[in-house]
């Protein structure tokens, strides 16, 4: 059985990117333009930026360890475009922990 505290990093991250992506879609970029308020997009831009740069980091951290296709780790890139996308895939990375519980097959995700 695999160490799974990299994955657990990974979900926690995925949570992360994905509420600052909503918070700059429908919460920043609204106030920038119908209130002409910048400021906001400039701050959760860059968190947001950070935050996807980690999730990219921790992702291609987990394909080395865990032997990930890459069409698994394709698949949360391209998550991680889409609105809520992070979540979907954090569903994902909570199935791979849960059956980690029960004898996890290193090839779920494969």
């Amino acid at each position: 059985m695999k160490e799974y505290t990299l994955l657990k990093q990974f979900s926690f991250i995925a949570i992360l990117e994905g509420i600052s992506y909503l918070i700059l879609l429908f919460i920043a970029m609204p106030l920038k333009y119908l209130f002409d308020q910048p400021e906001y997009v400039t701050l959760m831009g860059s968190i947001h930026g950070g935050l996807t740069i980690a999730f990219l980091i921790w992702l291609a951290l987990c394909y080395f360890k865990y032997k990930w296709t890459i069409g698994f780790s394709t698949q949360g890139f391209i998550f991680s475009l889409i609105p809520f996308g992070a979540f979907i895939f954090d569903k994902k990375l909570k199935t791979i922990l849960q059956n980690s519980n029960n004898n996890y097959d290193d090839n779920t995700a494969n």
